[in-house]
C-alpha cells in the first residue's frame, strides 16, 4: 500500500513538473500589452492589434475616472462622459462638504449648496464655542451668542479661581469675589504652612500663626539636632539648646572613638580618655594580627 502511494505521489509531481516545463514564457507582444494596460511608460501602442488597442483604451479611461473620483491632479475631465462627470462632481462635492464640516482650511464654502451651508455654519459655531469654553487662544468671542458668552465668562472665572487657589502666577485676583478671595488666601496659607512644616526653603514664617510657628521651631530643632549628631555640614550648633549641644558633643565623641579604632584620618587622639586609648590599641593589634596571619594555599 505504501509503495502504491509513493508511486502516485511521484506521478503527480511528474505531471506538475511537466506542466511547468510546458508553460512558455510571455512573448514580447504580451509583455508590451501588459505594460500598455497598466499605463507604463514602456508601452508601444503601435504594436497593439485592434482588440488590444480597445482593451488598453478602456483601462486608460478607467484609470482616469478613478483619478477624477479621488480628486487627483492627474485627472483629465475632458475624457469623462456626461454620467462620469456627474459622478466626479458629486464625489468632489462630498469631499469638500466633509472638509467644511470638519473646519479644514482647504474647505471652499462657495461650493456649498444652500441646503448644506447652515449645518456647516452650525458646526463651525460649535467648534468655536468649545474653544472658548476651554480657554483656547483660537476662540473668537465675537461669534458667540449672548447665552454662550455668559457661559464662557463663567468658565473663565472658574479657571481663574482654580489658578488662584493653586497659587499660579496666571491668577488674576481682580476677578475674584470677596468669598473667592478669602478661599484663595486660605489655600495660600495652607500651602505655606505645609512648606514650613516640611522645613522647605520656600516657607514664609512670618505668615504662620503662633501655634504653627511653634510647631515649626520644634521640627527645626529636631532636624538640626539630628544633623549635628550625624556630623553633617548643615548642623547649626548655635541653634542648639544646652541639652542638645551636650547630646551632639557626646555623639561626636563616640564617632571620634570609632574613627580612632578603625585608624581613620578623622581620628583626634587628644580627645581620647585613657580607657579609650586602650581600646584603640587593642583594635590596632587585632588588625595587625589579622594582616600578618598566613593565608591558606589556594587549591
Amino acid at each position: 500500500m505504501a509503495h502504491v502511494l509513493m508511486l502516485a505521489l511521484l506521478g503527480s509531481w511528474g505531471v506538475v513538473l511537466a506542466a511547468q516545463r510546458q508553460t512558455p514564457p510571455p512573448s514580447a507582444e504580451q509583455i508590451n500589452f501588459n505594460d500598455c494596460v497598466k499605463g507604463l511608460s514602456g508601452c508601444d501602442v503601435s504594436a497593439l492589434n485592434p482588440r488590444q488597442n480597445q482593451q488598453v483604451s478602456e483601462a486608460s479611461r478607467k484609470r482616469n475616472l478613478d483619478h477624477c473620483m479621488e480628486g487627483s491632479t492627474v485627472c483629465d475631465p475632458t475624457r469623462l462622459t456626461t454620467s462620469e462627470a456627474a459622478s466626479v462632481q458629486a464625489s468632489r462635492y462630498r469631499r469638500n462638504l466633509e472638509k467644511c464640516q470638519e473646519g479644514s482650511a482647504s474647505c471652499d464654502p462657495l461650493l456649498l449648496t444652500p441646503k448644506d451651508a447652515p449645518s456647516v455654519r452650525a458646526n463651525a459655531a460649535q467648534r468655536n464655542y468649545d474653544k472658548c469654553l476651554s480657554g483656547s487662544a483660537a476662540c473668537d468671542p465675537l461669534k458667540l451668542t449672548a447665552q454662550q458668552n455668559k457661559t464662557v465668562q463663567a468658565a473663565a472665572l472658574r479657571r481663574n479661581l482654580d489658578r488662584c487657589k493653586e497659587g499660579s502666577p496666571a491668577c488674576d485676583p481682580l476677578q475674584l469675589t470677596a468669598s473667592e478671595a478669602a478661599a484663595t488666601q486660605a489655600a495660600a496659607f495652607e500651602r505655606n504652612r505645609e512648606r514650613c512644616l516640611n522645613l522647605s526653603p520656600a516657607c514664609d514664617p512670618v505668615a504662620l500663626t503662633e501655634s504653627d510657628a511653634k510647631i515649626m521651631r520644634t521640627a527645626f530643632q529636631r532636624r538640626n539636632l539630628a544633623n549635628c549628631q550625624e556630623g553633617l555640614a548643615s548642623c547649626q550648633p548655635l541653634e542648639l539648646s544646652e541639652a542638645d549641644l551636650n547630646a551632639a558633643k557626646e555623639a561626636f565623641h563616640q564617632r571620634n572613638v570609632e574613627s580612632c579604632k578603625r585608624g581613620l584620618p578623622a581620628c583626634d587622639p587628644s580627645l581620647l580618655t585613657g580607657p579609650e586609648l586602650a581600646l584603640v590599641g587593642t583594635a590596632f593589634q587585632q588588625r595587625r594580627a589579622r594582616s600578618n596571619r598566613p593565608q591558606p594555599p589556594k587549591p
